[in-house]
């Protein structure tokens, strides 16, 4: 028994992590919320530029 605080400070720094992961997770979910003109607009451009280096005209990608 005298070693089971060992497995309860183990136990809360195990939480204190995922806490930590998920709140990073959320925020950055938060700062990636694009609308969806913007996502048609980055997809748009993304394919323009797919493209243009597929058919030898755009820099190397």
């Amino acid at each position: 028994m005298a070693h089971a605080w060992w497995k309860w400070l183990g136990l809360a720094g195990v939480v204190g992590v995922a806490a930590t992961g998920a709140a990073m997770a959320r925020q950055e979910r938060v700062r990636r919320a694009y609308t969806p003109d913007e996502v048609r607009d980055r997809l748009h451009a993304r394919h323009a530029a797919a493209e243009a280096a597929a058919s030898g005209d755009g820099p190397p990608a």
